[in-house]
């Protein structure tokens, strides 16, 4: 299991298509993950549940990735997460 923490820099946060985008980046790894913010946690391929954080910019999460490519995974989205879009 790998767990990462990353302050969230898209401009308006994981709201609308860039968090489609983001689900359709997890959703390229085989590893489970989840995405944790304010003590929630939900599951990063799920559009609904990446929605119901409510994450804006600024806001800090932490991924966490469990399976056989769960770094690359991490990282993928962590460098997603990082971006300015």
């Amino acid at each position: 299991m790998v767990a990462r923490s990353v302050v969230v820099r898209l401009h308006t946060g994981l709201h609308l298509r860039p968090a489609a985008l983001f689900v359709q980046e997890a959703g390229k790894f085989n590893s489970e993950i989840t995405i944790e913010r304010n003590g929630k946690k939900a599951d990063a391929k799920s559009i609904m549940g990446v929605m119901s954080l409510a994450v804006g910019q600024g806001s800090e999460v932490v991924l966490t990735a469990e399976g056989e490519d769960e770094r690359d995974a991490i990282e993928a989205l962590v460098r997603f997460l990082s971006s300015d879009i």
